[in-house]
C-alpha cells in the first residue's frame, strides 16, 4: 500500500510562482496554484515551505497573493532545505516518511533524496498533477481533515502561550479549560476512525490498522467496546483525537487498541483514557490487560502503560522484539482519578 502524504513542502521561486523573488518582486503565481492549495488543504494535507529567500519579502509576497494562511511552520532562510524539512517535521511532530517536497531545482531534490531518502521528491514541472497523485488522495475526507490546518494553527497559539507561561506544565494545562468527551463509536464516525488508525504511528499501542468493514463490525459486536474521544479547549477544537477498542471475555477486559493523535502527546490524554478503561473494568468486575506491540515508534505508549500500573503478565515477556505482542496486566489501584486540569465527560451508548 502506498504511504499517504501528510505534509507537502513547497519551494517558492519557479515552483509556486514564476520567477525569482530576489531578482524581481513582480513574480506571478503559476496557473492553478490557488485551486491546488485549496484542494490539498481540504483533503487534510498540511502545507509548508522550504525556500531560500528573504523571509520578510517572501511572506509579504505570499500575503499579497492571498496564500499565506495555507502554510504551517514555513522555513524561509538560506539554510539547507534538508534542515528546513527536519525542523518542519519536528514542529508538526510527524514522521518524515509522510512528507513530500516539490522543487524546480534537481540538485535541491537530490540533496533531499540523499539526506532524507524517506521523503517523496517531486519535480515542480509536474505541479499540475499533484491533486491526482494517489499519495495525496486520502481514502476519506472527514470533518477533521478539512479542519486539520486550523487545528495545527491553534496548536501554534498554544505553544506560544505555553512558552510565555510562568509556572508548571500542569498549571498551564489548567488555563486551557480542556474538555475530553469519550463516547461510543457511531457509524458516522467510521471514516475518521479509519483515518486515525492509518495516520497514527507514535501513539498507537499496537500499530494495528483495520479496514472499514472490520471497524463497522466492532460497533455491533457483543464482545467489543469501541470508543472514540474528542478534545476541545478555550482556543478551539482538537477534533476526534483518540480511539479505544476493548475485547471482553468471561474474566478479562483486554485493550486491543489504544491510540491518540500526536497533537495531544503532552496533554495527558493517554493517562485519562486509561483511567476510564480502568474504571470500566472495575465496574464489570473483570481483570484488565492490554496488548502492546513494539512498532519501533510507539515506545511512549509502553511507558504510559507502565506509569499507569501495567506490568508484563508473564515477566519473561519483558524484553520483546520489534513487532511481537506483549500482554500487559493492570496491577494498580482499582479506581484512578482523572487529571485535575481536565474535564472528562463520558457519553453512554
Amino acid at each position: 500500500m502506498q504511504k499517504k502524504i501528510k505534509c507537502l513542502v513547497w519551494d517558492l521561486d519557479n515552483t509556486l510562482w514564476e520567477g525569482t523573488l530576489a531578482e524581481d518582486q513582480r513574480v506571478t503565481l503559476k496557473e492553478g496554484i490557488p485551486q491546488i492549495l485549496e484542494t490539498l488543504d481540504q483533503r487534510g494535507i498540511l502545507l509548508s515551505i522550504a525556500s531560500k529567500n528573504d523571509p520578510r519579502d517572501a511572506m509579504k509576497k505570499l500575503e499579497e497573493l492571498g496564500l499565506s494562511q495555507y502554510f504551517i511552520y514555513p522555513q524561509i532562510n538560506w539554510n539547507s532545505k534538508a534542515d528546513s524539512l527536519q525542523k518542519i517535521a519536528q514542529a508538526l511532530n510527524i514522521n518524515l516518511d509522510t512528507f513530500a517536497f516539490i522543487d524546480d531545482q534537481a540538485f535541491e531534490r537530490e540533496e533531499i533524496h540523499f539526506q532524507l531518502p524517506q521523503v517523496l521528491c517531486i519535480d515542480a514541472e509536474n505541479y499540475a498533477a499533484l491533486t491526482d497523485m494517489p499519495q495525496l488522495m486520502p481514502r476519506f475526507v472527514t470533518q477533521d481533515s478539512r479542519l486539520r490546518r486550523q487545528m495545527y494553527q491553534s496548536d501554534l497559539k498554544r505553544k506560544k502561550e505555553e512558552e510565555a507561561f510562568q509556572g508548571s506544565s500542569e498549571e498551564f494545562l489548567a488555563t486551557l479549560d480542556m474538555h475530553l468527551l469519550i463516547a461510543p463509536v457511531k457509524p458516522g464516525d467510521l471514516e475518521r476512525v479509519e483515518e486515525l488508525t492509518v495516520r497514527t504511528n507514535q501513539l498507537n499501542s499496537t500499530g494495528y490498522t483495520y479496514d472499514f468493514e472490520q471497524l463497522e463490525g466492532f460497533i455491533s459486536s457483543d464482545s467489543h467496546i469501541f470508543l472514540i474521544a474528542s478534545l476541545e479547549d478555550r482556543l478551539g477544537t482538537y477534533g476526534k483525537i483518540g480511539l479505544i477498542l476493548l475485547e471482553e471475555s468471561a474474566d478479562f477486559v483486554e485493550i486491543k487498541l489504544l491510540l491518540m493523535s500526536c497533537r495531544v502527546m503532552t496533554r495527558g490524554i493517554g493517562s485519562a483514557l486509561l483511567v476510564h478503561i480502568i474504571r470500566l473494568a472495575h465496574e464489570k468486575g473483570k481483570r484488565l490487560r492490554a496488548q502492546f506491540v513494539d512498532t519501533g515508534r510507539n515506545r511512549v505508549m509502553y511507558i504510559t502503560y507502565k506509569l499507569m500500573g501495567f506490568a508484563e503478565a508473564d515477566e519473561e515477556q519483558e524484553e520483546q522484539e520489534e513487532g511481537s505482542v506483549s500482554i500487559l496486566e493492570y496491577r494498580g489501584e482499582a479506581l484512578r482519578e482523572y487529571p485535575d486540569y481536565l474535564k472528562v465527560e463520558v457519553q453512554e451508548g
